[in-house]
């Protein structure tokens, strides 16, 4: 049965015991039609023997999941009541439903922990398709940061292979990979999905062969090709240390390297992204101790104005 939020005590999370060993927080990224909601249901199969992963969808603005989720937006915040309520259209909608939903973000991470002591050592959560809304939105800031700062936590970017064979739509989603990693600085894998409709081998040789990528460039002479060549000249070096892995959230293909992939990314939270954010806990903690205190609604003209929500 569901933990109810509003009757969560949150004494047993504290920032000052550290950053906890388990669950593993995986965030999973991707633009619209990279297939990343199938991939996390794909990913959760692969997982729940060895892993029991927890699972979170944070994408208000689906209709259903091919998954069970143990924590959904969608029954915290109505999307569409939103919408109506503020008069928004369908990406503030999602803005402003993630913006109340880490209103709550101290019960969320609560909910974490328990999981990880009742043995769930992941906790999968899938992300809005219109990506920009999550990576760019103070909410993504807050969830990604806030759950870094207290569990082991990478981030999964899902790739469309099929698309990415027009070398202009391939530089898009590397650039799109490189602002990601740079703005989470979080350890990152690239699954290069739908491998069934496509192989992948020309992603890894245009990312190691810089001749290769210009040769499938020649036949095109705009504006935008000539910005893609350059491009990619500046990307060699993001390249170099990216983690990749070929998939199919269709057939399964490629899951089990992909495993392995994903506690590799592990280990490198352990080794060179802990101690950063280490650090930010510890400020985060002296903030905490000497700043106001934060309130649970906003009031006007004398009157309180409710959230309204209740986490399931």
């Amino acid at each position: 049965m569901a933990e109810g939020v509003e009757s969560i005590k949150l004494e047993a999370l504290s920032l000052s015991e550290g950053i906890r060993e388990s669950p593993v927080c995986i965030l999973v990224l991707g633009m619209a039609g990279s297939g990343k909601t199938t991939f996390t249901q794909k990913l959760i199969q692969h997982a729940q023997e060895k892993f029991n992963p927890y699972v979170v969808n944070l994408d208000p603005a689906c209709r259903e999941v091919p998954y069970a989720a143990h924590v959904d937006i969608r029954d915290t915040v109505n999307y569409r009541e939103v919408m109506k309520q503020y008069q928004l259209g369908p990406n503030g909608g999602i803005v402003t439903a993630l913006n109340m939903f880490t209103t709550k973000m101290a019960q969320f991470a609560e909910l974490v922990r328990r999981a990880g002591e009742r043995g769930h050592k992941w906790c999968v959560i899938d992300t809005p398709g219109q990506i920009e809304v999550f990576n760019w939105s103070a909410s993504g800031s807050i969830i990604t940061e806030g759950l870094a700062t207290m569990f082991p936590t990478i981030v999964i970017y899902v790739m469309d292979v099929e698309r990415s064979a027009c070398p202009t739509t391939f530089m898009s989603n590397m650039l799109y990979a490189c602002s990601i990693l740079y703005k989470t600085r979080l350890p990152f894998l690239v699954a290069l999905n739908k491998i069934d409709l496509k192989d992948c081998g020309f992603v890894m040789d245009w990312m190691t062969d810089f001749e290769a990528f210009q040769e499938a460039q020649e036949e095109e002479h705009s504006f935008v090709s000539n910005l893609t060549r350059t491009m990619s000249l500046t990307l060699d070096t993001f390249y170099e240390n990216l983690r990749t892995c070929g998939v199919s959230a269709k057939t399964g293909v490629g899951f089990t390297q992909l495993l392995t992939k994903i506690l590799e990314s592990v280990d490198e939270y352990e080794t060179d992204y802990k101690p950063v954010y280490e650090k930010k806990r510890q400020e985060r903690l002296a903030e905490s101790a000497t700043g106001p205190k934060p309130v649970d609604h906003v009031e006007e003209d004398g009157h309180a104005v409710p959230l309204g929500l209740s986490l399931q």
